[in-house]
This record gives structure tokens, C-alpha cells and sequence, in this order.
């Protein structure tokens, strides 16, 4: 092959290297917050051509309802949100007001750092006062969320939350003992809907989150529920150790699943029980596991050491339930 061919392939080469479906491609190797930065200061959209330039289309540079305030809580912090259900975005001040009124459940308030306007201060305040988790974030932040927000954007939940009352009210309606499920720090939507949709299906009354630091109802959470969060009570609560305090002087026994626990097989679970589930990283926090009554462990044969936050769960429901059952 000739120098000029040779010229004209690597001409070539370079010139389709962000065309098409190349372009995700480079953008899963580049730095993708150096991308979204330089996405930003463009502020533009990017037109490619498709098959010899017959046919184009458009790619916006940033979607920005395409984000999860959830990934840049539990993320890199400088990292911009990823792709998220902007169904329960709530922007601006008034539809936020309305909404702390009303007295809907809110995930999360994301405020605007720098001085705020007497009513954003009055809308926080009322946060505040709701226990809503308020948090501080660049401009930036906002902006890639979503347009217009006056410097405030809440989270709604994507369903009701009940009380922990409810959830021992719900075990004396079916006659039985309370079967619960806490959850300590869960923060993937898709684990938390995988696990209320084995708590339906194993006849768990009821599920437990904290407030802080995990992942709420949002919409992904109730998707991947598969409907089960219609049959279900879901409770949200502010302190969760003193959650479990309560429940063991209600003569409900609590077990922490971690990896040096007794045999899970060694009890029988026919009393009040709630099994507590550590995060997907962290597993149980220190002070919560030292709460519980008895720690256990599934045993494990594999080279790996330790299963999915949801399959360990659904493990150990089905446990409690089929124990239970031949009772």
C-alpha cells in the first residue's frame, strides 16, 4: 500500500473516532467528569453523521434529567449524578413548600451553598423540622439535575412510609409473631426492591430503613419491587438502634447477619424476630451490630467470601419462613 493510501486510512481512522456508537465507547475510557465539565462550558449540542453522512442525528452533551442525586451522596463527590426517574423531582420553591405542607414524604433537599432567600431559609427550616435530609451542593449540581430550581430540589418518595406501629399492628392483625427486616445502610435501589419482594413472598410484615445514609422508596427501588411494595408496610425511621432497642423490650429477638456469626441454622425463629442486613460495602455498623441479640452467618464453601446484600437476605427469610411453615 502507497504512503498517500496509508495517510488516508489513518485520516480516516481519526476522523470516525467519536462518530456513532464509538462515541459511548471513548466516553467509558475518557474521565468522565473532564467530559461532563467540558460538556457544560460548551453548553451545546453535538451533531454526528451515521452511514456516509446520509442520515445525522443530534446527541445533547448533557441530559440533564438523566441524574440520581443518590450516586453523587454515596459516589465521588465531585462526580455529577447519574441517569435517574425525574418522576419524583420536585423543583423550585413553591412546589416544594406545597409539598412539606401537604405532608408528603420527601427523600432528600438539595439546597443551593451560599445565601439563601428568606423563603428557601423557610423552606429548609420546614425540612428540617420533618426530619427531611437537607444537604448542601454546587450550583453545578443542581443545574445537571435540573433547570429553573431556584436553587432548591427535593426527592419525593416514590410511595407512602409507615410507622414501625403500624408494622407490629400489622403481625396482631395475622395472629402471628412479628417477622421484620432491617435494613442498615442499604444505598442500591435495585437491592432494596429485590428485598421487599422477598419479604412479601416470605410473610414479613414489615421493613425498616434509617433516614440517612441509604437509599429510599424512589422509583427504581418500587420498580424493581415488582408490585410486591403494594403488599407491604415500609418504614422509615431517624435513629435505628434505638428502633431495635424498642423492639427487644417488645420481646422481639434480633439477629445481625455478618461473617462471623453463629450458624443460622441453629435457631428455630418461632418468637418475634428481625433479622438485621448490613450495607453492600460496609456490612452492619459497629454500634448496631453490638445492639443485636445474637449474630449469624450463612456458611459458605465457594472462594468467594460473602453474597449480594439481597441474597443474603432472601437467604435468611426464606430460613425464618420455612421454620416457621413445618411448625
Amino acid at each position: 500500500m502507497g504512503k498517500h493510501g496509508a495517510g488516508k486510512i489513518i485520516e480516516t481512522e481519526q476522523r470516525n473516532k467519536y462518530s456513532g456508537s464509538d462515541r459511548k465507547k471513548v466516553m467509558k475510557k475518557e474521565n468522565f467528569r473532564e467530559f461532563i465539565s467540558n460538556s457544560y462550558s460548551k453548553s451545546k449540542q453535538v451533531s454526528t453523521q451515521r452511514n456516509s453522512g446520509s442520515r445525522s442525528r443530534k446527541i445533547n452533551s448533557v441530559d440533564r434529567n438523566d441524574f440520581d442525586y443518590r450516586d453523587f451522596e454515596y459516589g465521588d463527590k465531585n462526580q455529577i449524578p447519574q441517569k435517574s426517574d425525574d418522576s419524583n423531582i420536585l423543583c423550585g420553591r413553591n412546589p416544594i413548600r406545597e409539598a412539606l405542607r401537604s405532608g408528603r414524604d420527601l427523600e432528600k433537599l438539595l439546597v443551593q451553598k451560599g445565601e439563601l432567600s428568606s423563603t428557601a431559609l423557610e423552606i429548609v427550616r420546614t425540612a428540617r423540622e420533618n426530619k427531611v435530609f437537607v444537604q448542601e451542593v454546587d450550583k453545578r449540581h443542581l443545574d445537571a439535575i435540573a433547570p429553573n430550581h431556584q436553587g432548591l430540589i427535593a426527592y419525593a418518595s416514590a410511595y407512602k412510609y409507615f410507622t414501625v406501629d403500624e408494622i407490629l399492628e400489622e403481625a396482631k392483625e395475622r395472629n402471628e409473631s412479628p417477622f421484620i427486616v432491617i435494613l442498615d445502610g442499604i444505598t442500591d435501589p435495585h437491592n432494596l426492591g429485590a428485598i421487599i419482594r422477598t419479604a412479601e413472598c416470605t410473610g414479613v410484615h414489615g421493613v425498616i430503613l434509617p433516614q440517612h445514609r441509604s437509599v429510599g422508596l424512589t422509583p427504581s427501588a418500587v420498580k424493581s419491587s415488582a408490585g410486591a411494595i403494594e403488599h407491604i408496610k415500609v418504614a422509615r425511621v431517624t435513629n435505628l438502634n434505638r428502633v431495635i432497642e424498642d423492639l427487644k423490650r417488645k420481646g422481639i429477638w434480633i439477629y445481625a447477619m455478618t461473617m462471623s456469626g453463629q450458624d443460622f441454622e441453629a435457631f428455630d425463629y418461632q418468637d418475634g424476630t428481625a433479622i438485621v442486613v448490613g450495607s453492600e460495602g460496609d456490612g452492619l455498623s459497629r454500634l448496631t451490630e453490638e445492639k443485636c441479640d445474637i449474630t449469624v452467618s450463612l456458611p459458605m464453601k465457594g472462594v468467594l467470601d460473602s453474597l449480594n446484600a439481597s441474597v443474603a437476605a432472601g437467604v435468611m427469610m426464606y430460613k425464618v419462613f420455612c421454620s416457621r411453615r413445618l411448625k
